[in-house]
């Protein structure tokens, strides 16, 4: 059984995916460039999530509105942990929370059909003051998994949930440093 508090992702030796979903304007501009362009906003909060369910979850499927584009966002494990080092869980002093530059909240994983499982998924949201460091130092390629998401969606519709899951990432236990292991567990 999984640990009730545990990044799972799909990494390698220096870098991560986290995964986030933009209306059709976003993403196109993304592609084209290679980065986030405007459309994206530099100016708020972005939240990514190396949980590949968890996003189908929120986005249904690449099915809600402004969310009909799903990007796996391949950032460097440097910049994640950066992020995690400068993070503050919600669940924390509301003006700690305000002040942070990093947010991070904890929500149940989910399993193809969406229901709540008993282990949880981690939520990391970039501040507007660390944005551009995210999207211009961190980030090291950006992919379409809309198609992808969308055979997925339809095989679980169908009730092939064992051929969807071959399109679904695969995700494991990442590594984090002691340090910031206990910083994210505590308050939780």
């Amino acid at each position: 059984m999984a640990p009730r508090y545990q990044i799972r992702a799909d990494y390698d030796a220096g870098t991560l995916v986290v995964y986030q979903a933009y209306s059709p304007a976003i993403a196109d501009a993304a592609l084209r460039a290679g980065r986030f362009v405007e459309p994206f906003s530099f100016h708020r909060m972005t939240w990514i999530k190396p949980s590949f369910m968890w996003l189908m979850h929120r986005s249904n499927w690449a099915r809600k509105a402004g969310q009909e584009r799903v990007l796996a966002v391949r950032m460097t494990r440097e910049g994640w942990e950066e992020a995690l080092a400068q993070a503050v869980l919600t669940t924390s002093d509301p003006a700690d929370v305000a002040r942070a530059t990093v947010h991070v909240q904890w929500d149940p994983e989910r399993s193809p059909r969406g229901a709540a499982l008993n282990h949880y998924s981690i939520q990391v949201g970039i501040g507007r003051h660390l944005i551009r460091t995210f999207t211009d130092d961190w980030i090291v390629g950006l992919t379409d998994l809309t198609p992808q998401v969308r055979k997925a969606a339809t095989l679980i519709q169908a009730g092939q949930a064992a051929k969807a899951q071959r399109l679904i990432p695969t995700e494991r236990a990442y590594p984090l440093p002691r340090a910031l292991e206990n910083r994210l567990a505590s308050g939780v």
